[in-house]
This record gives structure tokens, C-alpha cells and sequence, in this order.
């Protein structure tokens, strides 16, 4: 009788199988179940940092038509990091903060630290593209904000994510519209809404996420509403396309998804690599 093994000479040759083989098939062994609800929630994530990317735009485009003082904005600014902050710590009890160990006054030293060093360079930073076209500033920017939205952390485990060089090339693109405003100021209230758009505010969209769901669909939908009516000010056409970028992201593509679930057919059966389950550390040691 045919044995599976390489170590005994059978009167076979070496790529016969039995009838046997077949038996040991399986079918969407690791194939996950998804529900559209559950989908369309974890898009939020998505059409949040799109809409960040769209607000970020529309600043920097009303501060630089002259809509938009830096004084308003800073001022802006302030209250909703201070609302925020109030509501990052009361989601939670201020568990979050405990088990850190990080104090109010550490948090404070670092936010006038930042603006302070900000403020200082500000001049530099309004200088420091003089020397480089326009048009290839813009370009700069957009490529930049496209490699934020694709590193941008969405919770997903893969290789492709670093959280670390999206905010950095979000904040390399803040840097370059900077650059092109009238003046120094507007610099550094823009880099400075800049670090609160892109660092400050994924961080309390994960908290309320994960501590209260329902409240964090409710955020995610009037952002979604406050960029559409921002961009519709600018453009009807542009507003219409936006939107329609959004429905397709949070509705059309899950549904996709779990349509395309079903014709999912991945075949696991003995001619798969060989895995070791087996605890080995005891060879390690």
C-alpha cells in the first residue's frame, strides 16, 4: 500500500498519489465573514481622512484668496483643540491618560514648545520655497497628500502602513502651501492647523471608535457634511464629485466586498507547505 513518505522505497514513482489525496481538500479554511454594516462602519476611517485632506485644501484656498484671516482661523483652531482635548479625556475617564502616565502640564509645555518653535521659523518656512515654481509646488503638495491618505494608518495590519511618513509627508505639503501665503503669520497658523487636522484629530477619532461607536458615526457624518459644504462654496461640480467619492467608499465598495466574498474559492488540502505547530522553544534554550 502507498505510504506518504520519502524515506522507504515504494513501487511507485515519486509523484503518484492515491485516491486519498483528494479527500484532505478544504475550502475557504481562513475565509472571513463580513457583514455590510460592520463594513460600511470601518469605512469611516477612510471618508474621515478624506474629508481632512478636503477641509485642509479649503483653508489653505480661503486663506489664500483672503477669505480667511490667520487671526480666525488660529482662533478657530484653539477652541476646537481645546474642545477636543476636553472630550479626549472624559471618552475615557482619563484612563488613557493614567496608564500613560503623561500629566496636563507636560501636555501644555509641549504645545507652547511646538508654537514657539513654529512661530520662531515661521519667516523660514515663508522663504523657504521661493526658489521653486509654483505649479511644482502644487504638484509637491498633491503627490504629497496622496502618499498620506495611502500610508495613513485605517487599522488595517499590513506593510504598507506607517503612520509615521503619512504625517510626515501631510506635513510636508502644509510646509510647501505654506510657503505661498502673502505672510509669515499665515505660515504658521497654517502649519500649526495642519498638525491639529492630521496628528491631533486621527488620534481622538480612534479613541471615540473604539470607546463610543455610535457617537463616532455621528462625528464622522457631519465632518463628511462641513467638507461638502465647504468644498460647495468653491465648487457645485467638485462638491457633487466629492460626494459621490464618498457614497461610493462607505455604501457601493463594502457591498462590493461582500458580493465578491462569495466567489472566494481558496483550496487548502496535503499540497499545502508544510506548518509547525508544535512549541520548538525548548530547542532554543
Amino acid at each position: 500500500r502507498w505510504q506518504k513518505v520519502l524515506y522507504e522505497r515504494q513501487p511507485f514513482p515519486d509523484n503518484y498519489v492515491d485516491q486519498r489525496f483528494l479527500e484532505e481538500l478544504r475550502k475557504n479554511v481562513h475565509a472571513r465573514q463580513y457583514r455590510y454594516q460592520a463594513v460600511v462602519f470601518q469605512s469611516g476611517a477612510v471618508v474621515q481622512q478624506l474629508c481632512s485632506v478636503c477641509v485642509f485644501v479649503l483653508t489653505w484656498w480661503y486663506m489664500d484668496a483672503g477669505m480667511l484671516s490667520p487671526q480666525g482661523l488660529f482662533g478657530a483652531a484653539l477652541v476646537t483643540s481645546l474642545l477636543g482635548y476636553v472630550l479626549f479625556d472624559a471618552v475615557d475617564g482619563g484612563a488613557g491618560r493614567w496608564a500613560s502616565g503623561r500629566t496636563r502640564w507636560a501636555d501644555l509645555k509641549s504645545t507652547l514648545v511646538f508654537a514657539a518653535f513654529t512661530y520662531g521659523f515661521s519667516p523660514v518656512l515663508k522663504t523657504l520655497t521661493e526658489s521653486i515654481s509654483t505649479d511644482t509646488i502644487y504638484a509637491m503638495s498633491a503627490l504629497m497628500l496622496l502618499g498620506h491618505l495611502i500610508f495613513f494608518d485605517y487599522g488595517a495590519n499590513a506593510a504598507i502602513v506607517s503612520s509615521t511618513l503619512s504625517l510626515n509627508m501631510a506635513i510636508f505639503a502644509s510646509v510647501c502651501l505654506a510657503s505661498r501665503l502673502p505672510r509669515s503669520l499665515h505660515a504658521f497658523v497654517m502649519v500649526t492647523f495642519a498638525m491639529q487636522i492630521f496628528a491631533l484629530w486621527p488620534m481622538l477619532q480612534k479613541k471615540l471608535k473604539a470607546r463610543t461607536p455610535r457617537c463616532y458615526v455621528g462625528v464622522t457624518v457631519l465632518f463628511a457634511l462641513a467638507a461638502l459644504a465647504g468644498l460647495a462654496t468653491v465648487s457645485s461640480v467638485g462638491a457633487v464629485l466629492f460626494a459621490s467619492l464618498l457614497l461610493a467608499i462607505s455604501c457601493l465598495c463594502p457591498y462590493c466586498l461582500i458580493r465578491l466574498q462569495l466567489l472566494k474559492d481558496n483550496i487548502h488540502g496535503p499540497w499545502d507547505e508544510a506548518e509547525i505547530k508544535e512549541d520548538l522553544s525548548r530547542f532554543l534554550t
